[in-house]
């Protein structure tokens, strides 16, 4: 593979940022894969830190909103990736702080109530056990789910 230079890389890293937003730890690992030493990276990033490029904060809000209304994450899961993503745990809290209430709930709603559709249990005890996983696995809080499954019963189908 051709060594690209500091500037190319930079400009490069520049581009990818503007596609969409970006954290640290992802242009770190398309530096990685271009051969950049670490000295280098350090100073790319440090530049596109700068020029706003890059902003983590801005990244966690954008990413705590995009897998909540577009992959119907709940909380736990979307932290666990944030964390994997290595963020500040002070920026994964204060996103995850903006979350609307109400837009959660009608999220988490959704989704039972679809599952519940298409659920195939016989007894209520193990349709019931089935949405818990299933939202349990979106990242939803056991307790919240449960609330939801006895606020809306007739919903779900038992």
């Amino acid at each position: 593979m051709k060594q690209i230079s500091d500037p190319e890389a930079l400009n490069k890293a520049a581009a990818y940022c503007t596609l969409c937003e970006r954290c640290i730890s992802e242009v770190k690992a398309k530096l990685d894969a271009w051969g950049i030493g670490s000295a280098s990276q350090t100073k790319i990033i440090d530049r596109l830190i700068d020029e706003k490029f890059i902003d983590e904060n801005r990244y966690c809000r954008a990413f705590v909103n995009d897998k909540l209304r577009f992959n119907h994450w709940g909380r736990i899961k979307i932290r666990a990736k944030l964390i994997e993503k290595r963020l500040p745990r002070e920026l994964i809290a204060d996103a995850l702080e903006n979350i609307d209430e109400e837009e959660y709930n009608n999220v988490l709603h959704t989704l039972l109530a679809n599952k519940a559709k298409e659920a195939n249990a016989n007894e209520e005890h193990k349709k019931r056990e089935k949405l818990l996983r299933f939202a349990a696995s979106r990242g939803f809080e056991p307790s919240i789910i449960m609330k939801q499954m006895n606020f809306y019963p007739d919903e779900m189908d038992f």
